[in-house]
């Protein structure tokens, strides 16, 4: 049976001071967890906004579950913000706010007024027992009380208080140390598995990442350069990708080299 696309990036371009996306097309699978690859600067983290409109593309499309984000007329953005948990690059907390206040930005208004104050606390309390965050401990707490890998999972919390079909995860272990960093992929892969989603991740970690996803592209040069298997991507020919499979290896074997 051919997987059914839940994403779908249509010859999508975007150019700032320089083109960054040069007509990226690209699938993402329902159920599936995915990576995206590429040296800094590529445009990874400019593709993934595109997906819910955060950056509008100078030409193509996004589809999310058919829905066109920026053809689909009034209503399309959110209607597929309301299938999409975002979990941003650093966390993205709103200081003023304390824990409880942050995860419940989660929820739509109109949500939150159908549940009422009871049905909104439970939601909230229960994200935030999915990222191993003890709900009586971190509640009435502001994000500068925080550790960073606290904040990585409130900002987790938030993104999946609403019970999304598609996360999107951007540079979830920016600024974490080894062990966070590791810790943070377990829960990534964890929560693909309990919330049944779809899940696409950018990252700098391409080991870290190989192990947990069903596939991965590598975004070079404005255009997706590979697309396939961890097991293709690491044996792939083209000598751009052979470059940077490589790199990346090195880069996981220094680091621990350092940690001993």
């Amino acid at each position: 049976m051919t997987p059914r696309p839940v994403i779908r990036y249509r010859n999508t371009w975007k150019a700032y001071k320089r083109p960054v996306l040069t007509g990226v097309n690209l699938e993402i699978h329902e159920g599936e967890m995915f990576a995206l690859f590429g040296p800094s600067g590529t445009g990874k983290s400019v593709l993934l906004k595109t997906t819910i409109g955060l950056v509008v593309p100078d030409r193509g499309d996004v589809e999310v579950n058919g829905t066109s984000v920026f053809f689909g007329g009034d209503g399309a953005k959110d209607t597929v913000r309301r299938q999409v948990g975002y979990v941003f690059q650093q966390a993205a907390l709103f200081d003023s706010l304390n824990v409880f206040r942050n995860v419940e930005t989660g929820l739509p208004v109109d949500r939150i007024r159908r549940m009422g104050a009871a049905g909104v606390a439970r939601a909230v309390c229960r994200a935030l027992e999915l990222v191993n965050l003890e709900p009586a401990e971190v509640l009435s707490i502001l994000p500068a009380e925080l550790s960073g890998g606290m904040k990585k999972r409130v900002g987790i919390a938030r993104a999946i208080v609403g019970r999304p079909g598609i996360l999107l995860w951007d540079e979830p272990t920016t600024g974490l140390d080894p062990v966070n960093t590791a810790a943070v992929e377990r829960l990534i892969k964890g929560l693909a598995e309990e919330l049944k989603v779809t899940s696409v991740l950018v990252t700098h970690d391409v080991e870290g990442a190989l192990w947990m996803c069903d596939r991965v592209a590598m975004l070079e040069g404005g255009i997706i350069r590979f697309c396939g298997t961890p097991d293709e991507f690491q044996t792939e020919s083209d000598p751009v990708v052979r470059a940077f499979v490589d790199r990346a290896a090195a880069e996981a074997a220094l680091d621990v080299v350092e940690m001993t």
